[in-house]
């Protein structure tokens, strides 16, 4: 056992100051970076006005770093500094290929840390300059599973924090309000015809914004019930339905963001009402439906969204429901042009969005949904 030269019988002061002034001056930089930037914006989607209906999408895109997942980097940093966890010259370490690992790269540079996240050698090239744009350093493994495991080791290897997206989500944002994307989306719907939605309808990558969301409604006694939609080859469905916390599909989801083939720590199935499970082939239609109607280019977990939006309208139009409904605009499109608004992309991944997208273009002009029928 090694020994140690403190006295164990008096008082131990483990304080620094230079410590704390560090830990400081980085949590007033994320704080000031979260002032600095604006609400994002709550579209409405335009809607036959005889169905009493409205759809309202906040879109998540819009923040520095382009993707919901800007809020969650924010969390897990002002997590682990104010735990204790992150100090002066600690290394940031995830276990991500996607839009967290580029926020988190983001907030790493702007208080001077190393940033490594751990991904996939399939992960695309234009992924990885997204990560590298902000100063990140992608550590290749190749098989995904294999990410958890790496982020730990080299974690403990530099000395650094693992962040470990999928534990933490769900405690690292303050979930009673302080500004989290439900009290917005409240704030921000105040003024409309319907300011208590029927529906809040999203996707589970790590589970931190379904398990903010839905404690924020039983918080603030919001009759508004929560869906969760979910992928194909993803977990998180079937552990709902089941009840089994350990179910596994193995397998990674298409649908960028959303999607795991295990159930995460960060999932909390029993704030959830609703789960709707949703073909990888609607999602690219409906997020390709969106930007035809509108304009906005989102990626393919806001087509999940979509698909499960307008499954919770037809039945709200079915019983004579008039009301409201929210869903998220996710990321933007950009980074999915050689992918999913690629027709040879889709085509070798032997999807057809034609008859998900007539049978969309068919709902908006008669109120009739009649989904392909899975094959």
């Amino acid at each position: 056992m090694a020994e140690s030269s403190e006295p164990l019988d008096g008082p131990v002061d483990r304080s620094c100051s230079r410590t704390r002034a560090w830990v400081d001056e980085a949590v007033r930089k994320v704080v000031a970076d979260a002032n600095r930037s604006a609400d994002t914006h709550l579209h409405v989607f335009p809607l036959p006005e005889s169905w009493g209906i409205d759809l309202y999408l906040k879109d998540e895109s819009v923040h520095p770093t382009g993707s919901l997942k800007h809020r969650l980097a924010r969390s897990l940093f002002l997590y682990g500094l104010s735990n204790g966890w992150i100090r002066e010259g600690t290394t940031i370490v995830e276990a991500s290929s996607g839009s967290t690992a580029v926020s988190e790269a983001y907030f790493a540079r702007l208080i001077g840390l190393d940033f490594i996240t751990v991904v996939p050698r399939s992960t695309s090239p234009e992924k990885i300059a997204l990560i590298e744009r902000y100063g990140g350093r992608c550590h290749f493994v190749d098989r995904p599973p294999e990410m958890y495991t790496e982020a730990e080791r080299l974690a403990a290897e530099t000395g650094g924090h693992y962040m470990d997206q999928f534990t933490y989500a769900e405690r690292a944002t303050d979930w009673r309000g302080n500004n989290n994307i439900a009290e917005s989306v409240f704030e921000q719907l105040a003024m409309e015809r319907h300011p208590i939605p029927e529906w809040i309808v999203v996707g589970a990558g790590t589970g931190g914004t379904s398990a903010t969301i839905g404690r924020y409604l039983r918080y603030r006694r919001h009759h508004t019930r929560l869906a969760v939609v979910d992928p194909e080859n993803s977990a998180f469905f079937p552990g709902w339905v089941t009840g089994a916390r350990d179910y596994a599909t193995g397998m990674p989801s298409r649908i960028e963001g959303i999607g795991r083939p295990r159930i995460e720590p960060s999932f909390v199935p029993d704030v959830i009402d609703l789960m709707l499970p949703v073909p990888d082939a609607a999602s690219i239609a409906a997020m390709r439906h969106l930007e035809s109607v509108t304009g906005l280019c989102a990626g393919g977990s806001t087509g999940t969204n979509l698909w499960g939006v307008w499954q919770l309208i037809a039945r709200m139009l079915a019983d004579g429901t008039r009301g409201s409904v929210v869903t998220l605009i996710c990321d933007g499109g950009d980074r999915y042009r050689h992918s999913y608004y690629d027709d040879s992309w889709v085509a070798a991944q032997g999807m057809d969005l034609a008859p998900y997208t007539a049978a969309l273009e068919r709902f908006l002009a008669s109120g009739e949904w009649s989904p392909p029928e899975k094959r």
